[in-house]
């Protein structure tokens, strides 16, 4: 029997015993503080920042904050069991890593999408890959090794473009296709501006585009000869406002079970569902699309009755293992973390994503041993009460 997640501690505190201190910090605002320091100015407000004046980014967090997780006893919880089926697939955890557009320049050597693949691997953790990477998403996929990963698909307004996207990701060996609904223009972000600082302007993480032969076809010229006439024709192509006209098509592009990002309405929930999705994503992209909005906890609840079985996954605020123990008892059938992840990237490459990983895992399976949950089944909403 593999050892549960929370045996990470006690690996650490043997470690200590011979003098061996962890090399990344265990809370999020010092690993953040830390990742600053790494990434520089630019990166820091792109990867840190949000929509507006942050509210909404700072409300998806502390709507966790809101909920308390009720102690039960004598239920004996010595072993536990996270594992969750998705899609067909079982996976140890509910826990994947939700998909970061600039992740790729995150790692000290350019290459973060690789390094947080190879986490992947190491962790069996899914990785939801972003469009937007610095390696062609079968560079990617190939460092999975037995974990599943998910291709996320911001739909350009090029449909044959949009095809070959999806059919790659298919042949690379992605498991599902995640379409984000919610960037089909950026959103107002002070921090970036203050910059000046948009890095696919600049040319970067366009790889899975320079890569693609029906992209390269619309140029007068390589990429290679000219990247700034690339990145143009990228900016001209990327934006794709879909309707639910545009379903039916996304629908047909294939196979693996289909995804939709950025539902939080219930009403928006079920006219995916009877267009034909297998999930739908519960987010506000981490409130750095649109402030003034909902935390997405406060959605979803409503999002997870509407689903009505089908598979509700979730991202927005994750800090804690306990943060993702709430949004499994509130109906999330998997939780996506985004910052801390990246955050760890930038410190430790591979290791530093590893670590952050395993300690919000630890921290879960260590959370429902102490309060008596021993499985995901056993979290549901009548295990937490609202305390503000």
């Amino acid at each position: 029997m593999n050892q549960p997640f929370g045996f990470y501690q006690n690996e650490i505190y043997f470690e200590g015993l011979g003098g061996v201190v962890p090399r990344f910090p265990f809370t999020y605002e010092e690993l953040a503080s830390r990742a600053e320091a790494a990434l520089g100015p630019s990166l820091w407000s792109y990867v840190a920042g949000g929509a507006g004046d942050e509210r909404t980014q700072r409300a998806n967090a502390s709507a966790f904050e809101r909920w308390g997780l009720y102690p039960r006893m004598f239920v004996g919880a010595a072993r536990r069991d996270l594992s969750v089926e998705l899609f067909g697939v079982t996976l140890p955890s509910p826990l994947f890593m939700a998909p970061i557009g600039v992740l790729g320049l995150c790692a000290q050597d350019g290459h973060g999408d690789l390094a947080t693949a190879r986490a992947a691997a190491r962790t069996g953790v899914p990785m939801v890959a972003s469009t937007l990477t610095a390696d062609p998403m079968e560079e990617v996929a190939a460092e999975f090794g037995s974990t599943p990963g998910f291709f996320q698909l911001y739909t350009p307004s090029d449909r044959e473009l949009a095809e070959s996207l999806v059919r790659r990701a298919e042949k690379a060996g992605f498991k599902a296709v995640v379409v984000t609904l919610d960037t089909w223009v950026t959103g107002w972000r002070p921090r970036d501006l203050s910059t000046a600082n948009f890095p696919q302007l600049r040319g970067h993480c366009l790889a899975n585009y320079t890569s693609d032969p029906i992209f390269r076809a619309t140029l007068e010229r390589t990429p290679e000869e000219d990247p700034r006439a690339a990145a143009g024709r990228w900016a001209q192509i990327f934006a794709n406002p879909l309707t639910w006209d545009d379903l039916p098509w996304l629908r047909s592009l294939t196979q693996l079970p289909l995804i939709v990002k950025g539902i939080c309405h219930p009403e928006d929930v079920r006219r995916a569902k009877d267009g034909g999705v297998d999930g739908v994503y519960c987010s506000n992209h981490g409130g750095r699309q649109a402030n003034g909005g909902l935390p997405a906890l406060d959605a979803l609840p409503g999002v997870v009755e509407a689903a009505d079985g089908l598979p509700v996954l979730f991202d927005s605020g994750i800090r804690t293992g306990a943060d993702a123990v709430k949004a499994i008892a509130l109906g999330a059938t998997a939780v996506g973390v985004g910052r801390p992840y990246a955050y760890g990237l930038a410190v430790g490459g591979t290791d530093g994503v590893v670590h952050v990983l395993r300690s919000l895992l630890a921290e879960a399976d260590l959370l429902m041993a102490v309060d008596g949950y021993p499985t995901l089944a056993d979290l549901t909403p009548q295990s937490l009460q609202r305390v503000l």
